[in-house]
């Protein structure tokens, strides 16, 4: 679908309307195409072209037009309808309700010939929104910014949502042309040039995508074809069609979406959002189809693509491959590690995820993965999820904090703004030292203190008015008795871009340097790049304490990983290694981890290493230690 610039040089326009009689094309501006000034849309509305197009059986008109470049305008009449744009526009220059544009993906010189992408068991994810990440907020301001994160340790870079949505700000999850690019963001152009600078510095990039529902402003979608349905509906909106009359069609446009991101902007993956309001009753699922469609591209293509999944059925069948009853996702988020994590680092997170709490809740999130897994849940007042125990760690992607969480308060907090700065080490520690995939929110490496609100711009004022009442409504039910900030307020949307210059100052400085540290160690140490979790071991401490350890397949070498939770000092005694001696690798209470103002004389003076089994270790309060068993012999010294 949409307009393709063949290589005859002429332009195929094409539109899947199978319940519709005629269609017909309308061009604006032909020949003009790139570099020209399209004007405001009414300039638009005064010119053009009508093309009668042509059907085919299966409800596709086409039509094939010389002389159309790049950058050309065109809308569809459906049925005698007004100007409409394109269901599968690649570019919306005026925004939502304006004219599409031809693109030509051939016009981009591509650099990034030598990239092969990298292994998903050893990306380190950093997601980012492209409105808020910089001052400019376009794709073209994250450049100067990618040998900083390179510089740190980051690898992937996980982009939300950049499909065309209403105005110029947005988080994203409301877009309605899922194969545009936002024209605010730097459309097409910039979206490739920034693919081609993460790839020149060794990042991969992921691109966070919906098909659960599209946005309500600009959705013009069922005036062209049956895309939604009655039988289903999400907390946002219209369901798509994926299994009804007509779904075929449907199922297209979304596959096609899928490798359009892959192909035309050599993205490395993709992060399918709310997989758990798709609704599919096929023998032959969207997702079984998708993994072979993708998997199909990717003997093609030469190198990796994947599939990441947002799901909260706590189902082992999201990860699993369609080979053996799966969906073939290669990752998904797992909500259940932050819950966990997070009752222990905010005193008020109980009130908010009350069937967490329990240690051996966050033992089990580090071993298994998902911590509810048949058991009843008072959140969903039944029994909820399967086990995931035995599966690779690899095939989960954990995090302290993401998009979702500041978003969905009425402040709009980070962790940074909830928990104090010893608190913010330990979570670091927790994502980083874990046997899954780490993902950190921009900002949170430095400890970013601007809130992340939740934002729009939208122009029509039912979808405002709406927009708000559903907001009051959410948050009553998480139980927050403060009024959430108007989404529709420039100024909110402003707040919310990081502050740059913090990354370089007092703690900001020694949290970040923190998170570098935690990277080095992941990425340098064997053990913990192994994600198998064949040889991970989790111990209570007390009540307020984990000791994860890691065995090395020989069995000889060991990491040892001590947690305290608490704010009161626990010990620990290591009770295997057997002649080895015990070397610290890292330690958060060490002088360079702790802010100026709360350094003492005992600051970095406890648990001298090397030390031997049977030695007892204290765990000061909020601490984390790594510890490494060390072989040794009068040749080779401790290092």
């Amino acid at each position: 679908m949409s307009a393709e610039i063949t290589d005859k040089g002429s332009c195929l326009f094409s539109v899947w309307a199978p319940e519709k009689e005629r269609m017909i094309l309308r061009l604006a501006n032909v020949g003009e195409g790139r570099g020209h000034a399209p004007g405001s849309p009414d300039r638009v509305a005064q010119q053009g072209r009508l093309v009668p197009m042509q059907k085919d059986r299966w409800g596709t008109f086409t039509a094939e037009i010389e002389g159309v470049v790049s950058g050309d305008l065109y809308y569809f009449q459906p049925d005698g309808m007004s100007d409409l744009p394109d269901p599968g526009s690649h570019h919306q220059p005026m925004g939502i309700h304006g004219p599409s544009a031809v693109v030509d993906h051939r016009d981009h010189t591509w650099r990034d010939g030598t990239w092969h992408g990298l292994p998903f068991n050893e990306l380190i994810f950093y997601e980012l929104h492209v409105g808020t990440f910089t001052r400019e907020g376009s794709f073209d301001a994250i450049i100067p910014k990618l040998d900083q994160l390179a510089a740190l340790g980051i690898n992937a870079i996980e982009l939300m949502p950049v499909n065309q949505f209403p105005g110029e700000r947005n988080w994203g999850y409301d877009g309605v042309y899922p194969y545009a690019v936002q024209n605010s963001y730097g459309g097409p152009d910039g979206l490739k040039r920034l693919v081609d600078a993460c790839h020149a510095r060794g990042l991969s990039v992921f691109l966070d995508v919906v098909f659960n529902h599209f946005g309500p402003e600009g959705n013009y979608l069922d005036r062209f074809a049956p895309y939604f349905t009655s039988n289903y509906h999400t907390p946002w909106g219209r369901a798509l069609n994926f299994d009804g009359p007509w779904s075929d069609g449907v199922r297209d446009y979304v596959i096609g979406n899928v490798l359009h991101w892959f192909v035309n902007y050599h993205l490395d993956g993709l992060r399918f959002d709310a997989i758990h309001e798709i609704y599919d009753r096929n023998a032959l699922s969207i997702w079984e189809e998708l993994h072979s469609r993708v998997r199909e591209l990717m003997r093609v293509a030469g190198r990796p693509l994947y599939m990441v999944a947002e799901s909260d059925l706590n189902s082992p069948r999201v990860i699993r491959p369609p080979d053996v009853g799966g969906w073939g996702f290669d990752a998904q988020w797992l909500d259940d590690f932050h819950h966990a994590l997070y009752v222990f680092l905010d005193p008020e997170g109980l009130g908010h995820y009350r069937d967490f709490g329990r240690l051996e809740q966050l033992a089990k999130a580090f071993k298994d993965g998902y911590v509810h897994s048949g058991d009843y849940v008072q959140f969903r007042k039944r029994k909820h999820g399967a086990s995931s125990a035995g599966m690779r760690g690899e095939g989960f992607v954990v995090f302290s904090q993401n998009h979702d969480l500041p978003g969905n308060r009425p402040g709009g907090e980070r962790l940074a703004a909830l928990v104090n700065f010893e608190r913010l080490k330990l979570a670091a520690g927790a994502v980083l030292l874990s046997p899954y995939i780490p993902l950190l929110f921009m900002g949170e490496e430095y400890g970013e203190r601007a809130p992340f609100y939740f934002f729009s711009d939208y122009g029509e004022k039912q979808v405002v008015e709406d927009l708000k009442a559903g907001r009051r409504l959410q948050f009553a039910g998480f139980g927050w008795d403060k009024e959430p900030p108007d989404p529709q307020d420039r100024n909110v949307f402003l707040q919310s871009k990081l502050q740059w210059n913090l990354r370089n100052e007092g703690e900001h400085a020694i949290l970040l340097e923190w998170h570098r540290q935690l990277i080095r160690l992941r990425r340098e140490n064997r053990l913990l790049k192994d994600l198998s979790k064949d040889n991970l071991r989790v111990d209570l401490i007390e009540r307020s304490g984990l000791a994860i350890c890691r065995t090395g397949r020989d069995g000889e070498q060991h990491l040892l990983c001590l947690f305290n939770l608490s704010e009161q000092e626990i010990p620990y005694t290591i009770s295997f290694g057997g002649e080895a001696s015990w070397v610290k690798r890292l330690d958060s209470k060490e002088e360079q981890w702790i802010r100026p103002a709360d350094r003492t004389a005992e600051t970095g003076t406890r648990n001298e290493s090397p030390i031997r089994p049977g030695s007892r270790i204290l765990i000061a309060p909020l601490g984390l230690m790594v510890y490494e068993s060390v072989v040794v012999s009068p040749s080779v010294p401790i290092q």
